[in-house]
């Protein structure tokens, strides 16, 4: 490599040469995988793997890292070993799940909770359930991998459920054990499983795991099932670890190894860095930032137009678009707008008196029901804000603001969820309002008012994960319902 290694990246190269297991927590734009190559380099006489969140990320690696080193996702490990005899059931064509619920046995609703829970819906949760097993490390599927449906959540009633869904789950399974033909749909989790199954060995003189604070457990279980052989180097950020809510976890935390940092970002200046560490703080992670001081990034109230907006919800996404197209902005979407598209025509269906099968909507049976349920129930306090983006201007508006949305490469601003955003950057990043403060407690401060509750560290991993996407400047606005918390290092501020 053509840099001269920080102090920490030196520490990291004499760790790497012990061929202990490594931890290596890398803060935002620290350069993991310059330094993952260079670490590679200065070992040419070792043969290693590199397993990399997405094959864009792969790619990317592969031109980086030296030819001694495999620059892989785990899918397409798995495909090489046994996926391909998959490959005319991955390229069928798509079949609506209730027509695979059809196929299984589903024909008939059944009420649970005093709910009719309608075939369709029964479908999509047993296919969501062997996609709950496929990301675990659990070799038989069992009642945990069924999904939890809105309002019929309790443990009675998902024990009713799961139940019922298990045998039709385990009949999904076995057909999709047959790599010639079958009902269900094959997706490439589904070969990822099934490799996994097998207890794979991975050869080489070390394995490099890449994002591993978002890691599910069947990657976990596969690559922890190495450390006998082969030295296992985790690097990732802690901080970022905002994929919970769909199985991952973070898995470096509490892995037996020697715990390294990278903490200087190459990205932004101090000042960022410095609006990083209380989200740092607030999330407990394990290191803080410095920033670069050649790079002069500033942060407060936006005087140009930002290149990004980034938001917490999908439903802030909308509200941006739809201002943006109201002030003749061309916007793009990170990801594309099929999710915002689904939404709304899910609410449509429901205004219109039709059922829907949009996981989030599908048990209810009209666009009222819907609204009781987000404005009475704390439970659905989450769907309050698209109820009102959809009584405000409607699902065709929202329709059309998003057939109108361009690429990035043609787009005067670009639209983005945090989630989405992960791993991008910008030069100008504006935060949207979407973010909420924690609720209050009973208790009063000295003048009377409600202390409000801790900030969720989940919360804190977005809000850090949404101010380290900028390099030149950082307008915090919408985050200001944090900033003032008084757990907040800089709340009075």
């Amino acid at each position: 490599m053509s840099f001269t290694p920080t102090d920490e990246q030196a520490t990291a190269l004499d760790a790497f040469h012990s061929g202990d297991p490594l931890a290596i927590q890398a803060g935002a734009g620290t350069g993991k995988t310059a330094t993952l190559a260079f670490l590679a380099k200065q070992a040419p006489t070792r043969r290693g793997r590199y397993l990399a969140f997405n094959r864009a990320i792969a790619l990317d690696a592969s031109a980086r890292f030296p030819d001694t080193v495999q620059c892989k996702t785990a899918h397409s490990l798995a495909y090489a070993a046994l996926g391909y005899r998959y490959r005319a059931r991955l390229n069928s064509p798509r079949r609506p799940g209730w027509v695979v619920g059809q196929d299984l046995g589903l024909h008939a609703p059944v009420r649970i909770n005093g709910i009719d829970v309608m075939p369709a819906t029964l479908s999509n949760t047993v296919l969501r359930t062997v996609t709950g097993f496929c990301q675990s490390a659990d070799r038989e599927l069992a009642h945990h991998h069924v999904p939890r449906l809105r309002r019929i959540d309790d443990e009675e009633a998902h024990s009713e459920l799961a139940a019922l869904i298990l045998p039709y789950a385990r009949k999904a399974w076995a057909d999709l054990q047959d790599p010639h033909a079958g009902m269900v749909r094959f997706e490439h989790d589904h070969y990822l499983k099934i490799w996994a199954l097998t207890d794979p060995v991975l050869p080489g003189d070390f394995l490099l795991l890449d994002e591993a604070q978002d890691t599910n457990a069947v990657l976990e279980q596969i690559v922890l099932a190495q450390k006998g052989h082969t030295q296992i180097v985790m690097v990732g950020d802690s901080a970022q670890a905002i994929y919970g809510w769909r199985g991952a976890r973070d898995v470096m935390t509490g892995f037996d190894a020697r715990h390294l940092t990278l903490t200087r970002s190459f990205r932004f200046g101090p000042l960022l860095a410095h609006e990083a560490n209380r989200w740092l703080t607030l999330s407990k992670a394990p290191i803080q930032l410095t920033g670069t001081d050649e790079l002069a990034t500033t942060v407060g109230p936006h005087t140009r137009r930002a290149d990004a907006v980034l938001c917490r919800t999908n439903i802030g996404a909308i509200s941006e678009i739809l201002t943006l197209l109201d002030n003749r902005v061309t916007p793009a979407l990170v990801g594309g707008g099929d999710a915002l598209r689904a939404l709304a025509q899910a609410a449509r269906d429901l205004i219109q008196g039709r059922r829907t099968h949009h996981p989030e909507l599908l048990l209810f049976t009209s666009w009222p029901a819907l609204r009781e349920y987000a404005e009475h129930d704390p439970a659905g306090s989450d769907l309050q804000p698209f109820a009102n983006l959809v009584d405000e201007h409607g699902p065709d508006a929202i329709l059309n603001a998003v057939e109108q949305l361009a690429p990035e490469s043609a787009a005067q601003v670009t639209v983005s969820t945090v989630h989405k955003a992960k791993g991008r950057e910008w030069s100008h990043v504006r935060i949207a309002p979407d973010f909420s403060p924690p609720p209050d407690t009973d208790v009063l401060d000295a003048a009377g008012r409600p202390i409000p509750g801790p900030v969720n560290e989940a919360e804190a991993r977005l809000a850090y994960v949404a101010v380290t996407r900028a390099c030149r400047h950082l307008d915090p606005a919408g985050l200001a319902c944090l900033h003032h918390h008084p757990d907040n290092p800089r709340g009075a501020g």
